[in-house]
Order: C-alpha cells, then structure tokens, then sequence
C-alpha cells in the first residue's frame, strides 16, 4: 500500500486512537490486550476503501469492538485458571479522567470487576451503549446481533450491573481525603484508625498472578483486613512506602519496595468509607504505571 493511502489513514487512526483504547480497554480490562486489539484494529484500516467510508469514527469503533470481543472470548478462558483473584490491569491516568466523574466510574476497579461477570457480548453492548453512548444499530452491527437483540442484551446487562455497581459515586476531593486518612493509617500501623477508614463489610483483593504472594482468595470484613494489613507488611523484607497517586480514575497508593515498584492499591470509596481495596501486584501488570494513558469517551 503506497505512503499516499497510508497517511490520511494514519492521520485519521491516530486522532480517535485514545477512543478506541479506551473502548478496547474497558471491553478487556487488559492495556496490553487492548493494545493487541489496536493493532488488528490498525491493520484493517488501512486495508480498508477509505472512500467507500462515510462515518470514520463509528467503522473504526465498530472494528475495534469486534477485535477487542475475538480477543475477550480467547482470555476469558485463561482467566478461568488464574492464580487468586484476577485484577484489570491497572492505568496511571490523567487528572481529567478522574474529574470526569462518569468516565472514572466506568474505568474503575469496582466497575471493571462487575463487567467481569458479564457475557462477551453483555459487556461490549453495555460498554458501548451506557459509556460511550452509541446507537444500537451501530451497536448491532459491531456485535452481529439485529438492534432488537441488542436493545434486549442492553437492558439486561444494565440491570445486572445496577445491582452490583457502587451505591454513590464520589468526588476526587471525597476520594482523596479518605486514601490520605487511609496511608497514614497504613503508614502508622494504627488497627483502630484503619477500622475507621475501613466500612465494616469492606473487601480486600489481591493479584499476584502466581508470581507475587497474595492471597488467593478476597478478605471480606474490617477486622479481617486489618489483620491482613499488620500480618503481611511484617513479611516484607526491605523498606516499603507508598505514596498517593491515581489509577483508573480513582484515587490509589503505589507501592514501592526498596524505591522499585512492587504494585499499586486503588481504593472504592461509598459514604467516606472504603468498601474496596484492590492490591495488583502481579509485574506483568504494572507496566503501564510509569507514565499517564489518556482516555476519552469522544
């Protein structure tokens, strides 16, 4: 293909590429398999008639979408025999992100995790249509389902999220005064300010991936993570400290062991309390928490 068809495509490519990341990202909650799903989404762009393309944004979508559901299918699967819980793979990202209250929602761990029961295709429809707002018939056309199909899977996935997703969503400001009275509580050892902070049916994840130790199933309760917090921070052989930060839009501490990343904790917040922690520690997940990802909805 001559460098004369490539350039419009890459010009038009590269001005909806944070887009459709983050419509691959949230169908897959893996960067690197999004990205994976950019490339396949990239190849078959610039094979395709550009002229014969009337809405560029709605086909690039559509392909990523489709890219992004053969990948999610194939995963799903692996997923299935993970180690412990599986995490997302957690986003360093931009201080718009978290501002726009609705995009942090969708990008967060608590909302990524709910997606995770969802089907395949329950996930793209809901993602498409609830996040990012689009038609059903183009929906319909990125999932092969008739817009009738579509508008039912819709609705019954919207449904099965509402029942699990967070009460209340809170502000940047709320989030991060809750994690600074989280991390000095961490950094202090004090259990009785850590049950203060903590809601009392509060959940503890943790990913290791079988290559970090973590626990291999979630803690649920406040007591029972405070004794998680004063057993595990003694088993550490170096000096830890963490330092507040923003992961998927939500506020988070990264944690460094001897001044190298060891992984990151982002923190669900209702009513001034923390009902999540989710502790991803597996490497082969932190590479994307040395520098910002832009994501957008538009």
């Amino acid at each position: 293909m001559s460098d004369e068809a490539t350039g419009p495509a890459t010009e038009t490519f590269l001005a909806h590429r944070n887009l459709l990341f983050t419509v691959a990202y949230e169908i897959l909650g893996s960067a690197a398999d999004a990205e994976d799903a950019l490339q396949e989404t990239w190849l078959r762009w610039v094979k395709a008639d550009q002229r014969q393309v009337h809405d560029q944004r709605a086909y690039l979508v559509r392909i990523t979408t489709r890219q992004a559901l053969n990948r999610l299918r194939t995963v799903k699967r692996r997923r299935e025999a993970y180690v412990g819980p599986w995490l997302p793979e957690p986003l360093l990202t931009t201080p718009d992100v978290a501002q726009d209250i609705e995009l942090a929602e969708s990008v967060s761990m608590a909302l990524m995790l709910v997606l995770e029961t969802l089907s395949p295709t329950e996930r793209a429809v809901f993602v498409l249509r609830e996040v990012f707002d689009i038609g059903y018939d183009e929906i319909a056309a990125a999932v092969d389902k008739s817009p009738a199909a579509v508008r039912q899977i819709a609705h019954r996935a919207r449904r099965h999220v509402d029942s699990r997703r967070p009460r209340r969503v809170v502000s940047s400001r709320e989030g991060q005064a809750v994690l600074e009275s989280f991390r000095r509580a961490v950094d202090t050892g004090d259990p009785q300010a850590l049950l203060d902070v903590l809601a009392p049916e509060v959940v503890l994840m943790s990913d290791g991936g079988g290559i970090k130790h973590a626990a291999l199933r979630p803690v649920t309760g406040a007591e029972q993570v405070v004794r998680m917090f004063a057993g595990g921070i003694g088993k550490f052989a170096g000096k830890i400290t963490a330092e507040p930060t923003v992961v998927n839009g939500s506020p988070a501490l990264l944690v460094r062991l001897d001044g190298e990343i060891d992984g990151v904790m982002a923190l669900r917040v209702e009513d001034s309390l923390i009902t999540g922690l989710y502790y991803v520690r597996n490497p082969e997940k932190l590479s994307h928490l040395t520098s910002e990802t832009p994501l957008t909805v538009r």
